[in-house]
């Protein structure tokens, strides 16, 4: 295999957690005997897929390189992947083919003057664009208001630029500006998954994973969970110091920058006639009132 080990291991512990989370009664198997450990047994699996168990078996060992998308396919739905697990399924496999050339990872590029001209006019919603290491690369007057408690945050002073990964594991203040701290770290874990993913060779984000696992219990608990999210969108429950609770409904698109670019733009807004509404009116007021501050500002890496 001419792919890194540590690749293999993505696709081992990714097949062993999705297997262990079903149970036969799930798929229609019978149940036998008591089980050592929770969930399908890999020939169960295998029985699913309509595969061997020697093949089955060597495909969750990591050797996942010129297996066909059909046979990929098989197997997603006898694991029962959704969506956001089976494009992470695919990049592995992609991920997993022997390159003619070293590979590079996705170029960061900075943001084009149109797309901060898009952000600037959204003056009730707070918009940013993030890569796919969360970094929070660009974002009008709200949204640095509203995220405010992370621009300031030491985890931004240490590095030059604010990292949301970053913020919620590592800065306990992170507690109280995410109402719903959980949600948002299983969610952050996951995203970072998913982007390990997508881009193997990015040496920024193994150096943030790394970081991230040295110095959180919760961050290296939620990655061996090996959960996965692509889209992002949903409501969340924020504190703030100046304004105190909001729930925003938020939405995450892609923003293309080049064929091998791809940012997150992401929307946070109130629902209309609520005391939430009111109080991000209040602070783009506030916002709009004070003098203007500079924040610390991604530079492609």
């Amino acid at each position: 295999m001419d792919h890194r080990p540590d690749q293999r291991d993505q696709i081992r512990d990714f097949f062993a957690t999705r297997r262990a989370k079903l149970t036969p009664e799930q798929v229609g198997l019978p149940t036998s005997g008591r089980r050592r450990v929770p969930g399908l047994r890999r020939e169960e699996v295998a029985v699913l897929a309509g595969v061997s168990t020697e093949w089955y078996t060597r495909l969750e060992k990591g050797h996942i390189s010129g297996v066909s998308e059909e046979v990929l396919d098989a197997v997603a739905q006898a694991l029962r992947l959704d969506q956001d697990e089976r494009t992470y399924l695919f990049d592995l496999a992609r991920a997993a083919r022997p390159a003619r050339h070293t590979p590079s990872r996705r170029k960061d590029v900075q943001i084009p003057p149109r797309v901060q001209w898009l952000l600037d006019s959204m003056t009730m919603s707070a918009a940013f664009v993030r890569n796919g290491r969360q970094d929070i690369v660009a974002g009008n007057a709200l949204a640095r208001a509203l995220h405010a408690p992370v621009f300031d945050s030491p985890t931004t002073a240490r590095h030059g630029h604010a990292n949301l990964a970053r913020y919620i594991f590592l800065d306990p203040g992170a507690h109280r500006f995410f109402t719903d701290w959980d949600a948002a770290a299983v969610a952050t874990a996951a995203l970072l998954r998913a982007e390990a993913g997508r881009e193997p060779h990015d040496r920024a984000l193994r150096e943030l994973v790394g970081e991230l696992s040295t110095l959180s219990a919760e961050f290296r608990s939620q990655w061996a969970a090996h959960n996965v999210r692509i889209r992002h969108d949903g409501t969340k429950r924020l504190w703030h110091p100046q304004v105190g609770d909001l729930e925003l409904t938020y939405q995450s698109l892609d923003l293309p920058m080049t064929n091998r670019t791809v940012y997150d733009l992401t929307i946070y807004t109130a629902e209309p006639d609520t005391t939430s509404e009111d109080r991000l009116k209040l602070l783009a007021s506030l916002t709009a009132t004070r003098p203007h501050e500079t924040h610390p500002t991604n530079r492609p890496r």
